[in-house]
């Protein structure tokens, strides 16, 4: 049963982070891990929180963290995706990667405001740059469901590529700062600057 209510919360934080060079999810902007930073920002705003970790990652997670471990059935971000969706089928699910170090309660707020669940997804987007963030949006059941059939069709691992070939909508948040992807040394400087009071 489709729930048109639930939206549960997911931060990808299973990704190797080989431009870092370190895991992103361990990276402390806000006196926390940012995969726990980001957890406790969605379960805010989230029926249900969970963090989406590879098998090796288990051991390092405390008991007080919901967790998806990937079934490595797909590459890429769609790994985690679904295997959220594999568990939860009927939910709607808040994507968060984690290299997003300026994302706030306030910008997610806004994006659950203007979810229109007809659509495939609600994804945030750069005014300046209209295209569908995969990884800071709400996935529909149906647009996961889409996503395995996509997949197995052999048209690549991209979630934003299904996207922008899906009915999408987008979602231009108030401050588009929170859209700062942190995936490098110079992006992570950035980001501090940014947070810096």
């Amino acid at each position: 049963m489709i729930s048109k209510d639930k939206i549960y919360g997911l931060v990808l934080s299973g990704g190797k982070s080989t431009r870092m060079g370190e895991d992103k999810g361990l990276i402390t902007y806000h006196n926390l891990p940012q995969r726990e930073h980001l957890y406790h920002l969605l379960n805010e705003v989230c029926d249900q929180t969970f963090l989406s970790i590879r098998k090796d990652q288990e051991k390092e997670i405390s008991d007080s963290f919901k967790t998806i471990v990937d079934n490595d059935e797909f590459r890429g971000p769609y790994n985690g995706l679904l295997s959220a969706h594999k568990a939860h089928p009927e939910v709607a699910w808040l994507v968060l990667a984690c290299d997003l170090p300026l994302m706030d309660k306030k910008a997610l707020q806004e994006l659950i405001a203007a979810r229109n669940s007809d659509k495939i997804a609600s994804a945030f987007a750069d005014v300046d740059d209209p295209l569908p963030e995969p990884l800071c949006a709400i996935w529909e059941p149906e647009a996961l469901q889409k996503s395995v059939a996509y997949l197995e069709a052999g048209n690549g691992s991209c979630p934003r590529k299904f996207l922008i070939n899906s009915d999408v909508n987008l979602v231009f948040p108030k401050e588009k700062e929170v859209l700062l992807n942190a995936n490098s040394r110079a992006e992570y400087e950035e980001a501090l600057l940014k947070i810096a009071p």
